[in-house]
């Protein structure tokens, strides 16, 4: 089981912050940083200093660590035309030595994109546009050098594209796809991911998704033992019973909530928390970390969490 740490700076944070624990989790040993992108506060929090573009953070952060591979879950298919995100994945994969990962969704937050002025579509034709962005990045990356690119899709049309630049991992970066949908989410996922993502689910549900996400494989033809499976979950654990329910207080979070919906509690029941997600098939779990100052949180999980799973 391979842990990573998940931040959401919509909630407020600065860049300095989004490196300081970016750096912390490379120290500890994490597998990798991930971060949200989004462009609007969720929740009773002042979001200050304001939202931050994730992949000019991400960009930052390629040459401000060294080892440690960068990510988003998830880039919202409503916010950018794919081509032009092509490049910027494939310039910050460039930048960061080949440690970029793209994760990439349909979009939900309907007030992020009314605040933004960004067109927010029905939630199919949201699915519509996702399903053509991952045809057209996966088709520009894979595209040879000296080549073109030409797409003819009902919502983005390339004509003659040099399909550059290309990234440094080859054939591309992995790509994440996730959530809870029941038919079109396992279907695009057995298609075009190389991970799939199931984010602040019980273990139940879990496993009824990756059930789903698994036939759908065996029914595109792919061996579902090579989509890697992982969660997301919110992180709460302390040394002592009044250590959880310091930092349950500090993101505004009760701590028997936690215990039911997040990894919550000392190491050894966050250890045994993950053992159940790991039955499921999950392979990553992706630690939703919403108090950025508690770097000692992060090292706490590394030295007495990490080493039992």
């Amino acid at each position: 089981m391979e842990l990573r740490i998940f931040t959401e700076p919509q909630q407020g944070a600065s860049y300095d912050q989004l490196l300081a624990v970016a750096r912390c989790a490379e120290d500890a040993g994490y597998g990798a940083f991930f971060r949200s992108d989004h462009y609007l506060k969720m929740g009773e929090v002042s979001g200050l200093p304001g939202p931050t573009d994730a992949w000019t953070t991400l960009a930052g952060l390629a040459r401000d660590t060294s080892r440690i591979r960068l990510g988003t879950l998830m880039t919202a298919a409503t916010f950018r035309h794919p081509g032009p995100l092509a490049i910027s994945v494939a310039q910050v994969d460039a930048m960061s030595g080949g440690r970029v990962e793209l994760g990439l969704g349909a979009g939900w937050f309907a007030e992020e994109h009314e605040a933004y002025g960004i067109p927010f579509p029905p939630v199919g034709e949201r699915f519509d546009l996702l399903g053509e962005q991952l045809q057209i990045i996966t088709g520009l990356w894979r595209t040879p050098v000296g080549g073109s690119f030409d797409f003819h899709g009902s919502h983005y049309t390339l004509t003659r594209s040099p399909a550059l630049p290309k990234p440094v991992q080859s054939p591309h970066p992995p790509i994440l796809l996730g959530g809870g949908g029941k038919r079109r989410t396992p279907v695009l996922a057995a298609r075009f991911a190389d991970e799939f993502n199931m984010p602040f689910a019980s273990v139940a549900d879990t496993e009824t998704q990756f059930g789903r996400v698994r036939q759908a494989c065996e029914r595109a033809g792919r061996d579902p033992g090579t989509l890697r499976l992982s969660n997301a979950l919110v992180l709460c654990c302390g040394r002592t019973d009044a250590e959880v329910r310091r930092r349950a207080a500090a993101i505004g979070r009760e701590e028997d909530e936690l215990r039911t919906n997040g990894l919550a509690g000392s190491p050894a029941e966050v250890v045994e928390k993950i053992g159940r997600y790991a039955e499921t098939g999950a392979q990553r779990v992706y630690l939703q970390i919403l108090d950025l100052t508690d770097l000692d949180h992060l090292e706490l999980v590394a030295a007495q969490v990490a080493p039992q799973v």
